[in-house]
């Protein structure tokens, strides 16, 4: 299953090439990887999904440029692999006709008030879970 988030385009956020600045794709993937954990986390007193947590890596393939519109983009956003202490999320930023951009982000789940990185949940694994991607499953990506 893939989450699907619709990321408006802002004026501000074309360069002096009349595209998507390069750096502001990361604020969208950002947009869209806080919406996800944000419709992830169960509510109910769980704390699954509510500390904090911090990017090890991103992974970006410009694949066209991106000119501003009105309508927004959609930015689909899958699980590739769950290990113990970290996550890692790949994204798909397009339209009906045109892909963007590919990419893929390390999340590390964080507690803040001991600086240091922690592992995940079976409860925050079992909600990853969903999102894996099939070919990521039968490569045994899911560890610990």
């Amino acid at each position: 299953m893939r989450h699907t988030f619709a990321c408006p385009l802002r004026w501000s956020d074309m360069d002096a090439f009349g595209h998507v600045n390069n750096a502001v794709f990361v604020r969208y993937l950002e947009e869209a990887r806080i919406d996800f954990m944000d419709r992830l986390a169960p509510g109910n007193g769980s704390v699954s999904f509510t500390g904090g947590s911090v990017v090890a890596r991103h992974e970006i393939d410009y694949v066209r440029p991106l000119v501003h519109r009105h309508a927004p983009v959609t930015i689909e956003l899958w699980v590739t692999k769950i290990s113990a202490a970290s996550m890692t999320v790949a994204y798909e930023v397009k339209d009906e006709e045109t892909l963007y951009l590919r990419a893929s982000t390390v999340v590390v789940p964080f507690d803040f008030a001991a600086e240091r990185p922690r592992r995940l949940t079976a409860e925050e694994k079992a909600h990853l879970k969903e999102y894996l991607d099939d070919a990521a499953q039968t490569k045994g990506a899911v560890a610990g």
